[in-house]
């Protein structure tokens, strides 16, 4: 499928349309980015880790009754993407207090959350994503109450397919946002799902295999992100014939 004009490009990922205005082309780029683009950087064979582990994951979830926008591959920087009406809400769970639920709440870091935490965050990079609850939801008419239902009982369906999936290579899934939009009469999960929404542990060793790398200045990112790519069993190598 053709890829057409950029309809709108991101901190590390650019969409753009195709001839077909159900569907999208996503780019995912060697940019990264913390602290609401503070701080940025490119880091060489991010896009194309990232682009393949995204639809590992996308896939995964797939086979198992999660429905997403995830089409498929089409380059190793490139998937195709069913076009969504997203959602302004971020869906977080939180399996492991660290980060900034530590900052806001005082509790120690590592601290495990039993039951998971949830929370809902509004998606807006100037204000910093505040916190918002459902009543700020259905006020300001970003979802309806049925949406946020299924949001909610999808997130944490997702935990518990990734948390059994990260736990058989070895690994602690902390914690990860979702992003969900409207197709037709459907609500899919959306966005991505990589190691720059999510944060991983190894199980044993505590060892950071995300994003915090590149937050905290511990170098080693892209080789973590391909780690825990390669603890999954995904294909980084073969050739992709769009």
């Amino acid at each position: 499928m053709r890829k057409g004009k950029e309809l709108y490009s991101g901190k590390a990922k650019s969409v753009f349309l195709t001839p077909d205005p159900a569907q999208l082309i996503m780019e995912f780029r060697d940019d990264t980015s913390a602290f609401d683009g503070e701080k940025v950087d490119q880091l060489d064979r991010k896009g194309v880790v990232n682009n393949r582990f995204n639809a590992f994951i996308m896939n995964y979830l797939a086979d198992k009754g999660v429905a997403t926008h995830f089409e498929q591959l089409r380059s190793n920087t490139e998937s195709q993407v069913k076009r969504l009406d997203m959602i302004p809400v971020e869906c977080v769970v939180r399996n492991i207090a660290t980060g900034s639920l530590c900052r806001r709440l005082g509790v120690e870091d590592g601290v495990d959350l039993v039951p998971p935490t949830f929370e809902f965050f509004l998606k807006n990079d100037e204000l910093h994503d505040p916190m918002i609850n459902e009543y700020h939801i259905a006020s300001f008419g970003w979802a309806t109450v049925d949406e946020v239902e299924v949001m909610q009982a999808q997130t944490f369906r997702v935990n518990e397919i990734l948390g059994e999936l990260f736990a058989s290579g070895g690994m602690i899934l902390v914690d990860f946002k979702l992003e969900f939009g409207r197709f037709g009469d459907e609500l899919l999960l959306g966005d991505e799902f990589t190691p720059d929404g999510c944060r991983l542990w190894d199980t044993d060793t505590r060892k950071k295999l995300d994003k915090d790398r590149f937050r905290q200045g511990l170098g080693g990112v892209v080789e973590a992100y391909e780690e825990v790519a390669l603890r999954l069993g995904v294909d980084l190598q073969t050739p992709i014939s769009a």
